[in-house]
């Protein structure tokens, strides 16, 4: 049974609560009125989905086809602007109060339920096996030109793994593991709203980006977070994409994020999906990592 989106989301919040949840409680967690809630609630229990306000067994075999399947890391760069902590640590591997960067994106997503992980590694790879000792699960792709292309190379090292997949940059810093979603009803970028930004944004209509840009201000303005989710249909659009635009001229140049959003845009309607600057931040410079955690202001 394909799902609408109101029967999603209804049941989305009933599999995550994992318990019975009252109308008023249904309506704070999806945004919809009482009246969709009470039509679509119906539609469910109809069709075997909902019972006495809990989900059944049913109804999470029908949200089995939106579940979130793997996650891929995108972890091969040098991470020139944390120099000097980057001279012998990836920066995903860089510690912050302790813990790697890429440990509390991987956590999230085990939280989640996602558990076939893959990391792209390039710069100092074999620095990137330690990882195993605590997830062992973890497979690693090799990216051989990472000094001599963009991310769209790390993209195009695991384009046959991208159908039902988060892409992750890796050195986000994440507090709010929350925003990593067990389901989704179609491809999605996080980004945070803002009334104005210098940094990467999308200019949004209707909830789909329709345009990425450095820099932008406005009501329709969302600046990037290197998260995003790709589902059966725009990750098997994305494998040929990836590699056609890599092998254009400058292709090797380009960010991976590109090829749906800028090069072949046309291909995808990708929703925004909203989080917030205390959810997660990405650490750019060795500068703001002091200004994180004090132990490197020495």
């Amino acid at each position: 049974m394909k799902l609408t989106r109101k029967q999603f989301d209804i049941l989305v919040a009933l599999a995550e609560a994992g318990a019975t949840l009252k109308q008023r409680e249904l309506e704070k967690a999806t945004g919809y009125s009482l009246g969709t809630i009470n039509r679509t609630i119906k539609e469910l229990i109809e069709a075997g989905l909902v019972s006495d306000g809990t989900i059944t067994g049913d109804g999470l075999a029908a949200l089995e086809p939106y579940r979130a399947k793997r996650a891929i890391f995108i972890a091969a760069g040098f991470g020139t602007r944390l120099v000097p902590i980057t001279l012998n640590t990836p920066k995903p591997l860089v510690r912050v109060h302790g813990v790697r960067i890429i440990d509390r994106l991987i956590d999230a997503c085990l939280e989640a339920g996602i558990e076939e992980i893959y990391v792209v590694r390039g710069y100092l790879a074999e620095l990137f096996d330690q990882l195993l000792y605590k997830y062992p699960m973890i497979k690693f792709l090799e990216n051989p030109v990472y000094n001599e292309a963009n991310n769209i190379s790390s993209s195009l090292v695991a384009r046959s793994l991208l159908a039902g997949a988060y892409v992750f940059e890796a050195d986000l810093l994440i507090s709010n593991p929350k925003i990593i979603c067990k389901y989704h009803y179609t491809s999605d970028f996080l980004a945070i709203k803002k009334d104005r930004t210098d940094d990467w944004c999308f200019k949004v209509r209707d909830g789909v980006i329709v345009e990425e840009k450095v820099g932008g201000e406005g009501d329709n303005i969302w600046q990037m977070v290197g998260i995003s989710y790709w589902n059966e249909a725009d990750g098997q659009k994305l494998s040929g994409d990836i590699a056609d635009v890599y092998a254009s001229p400058g292709g090797k140049e380009r960010y991976w994020e590109q090829v749906p959003l800028v090069y072949r845009k046309d291909h995808y309607a990708v929703e925004v999906r909203e989080c917030f600057e205390d959810d997660i931040v990405e650490i750019d410079t060795f500068k703001e990592l002091k200004a994180i955690d004090k132990t490197y202001d020495v």
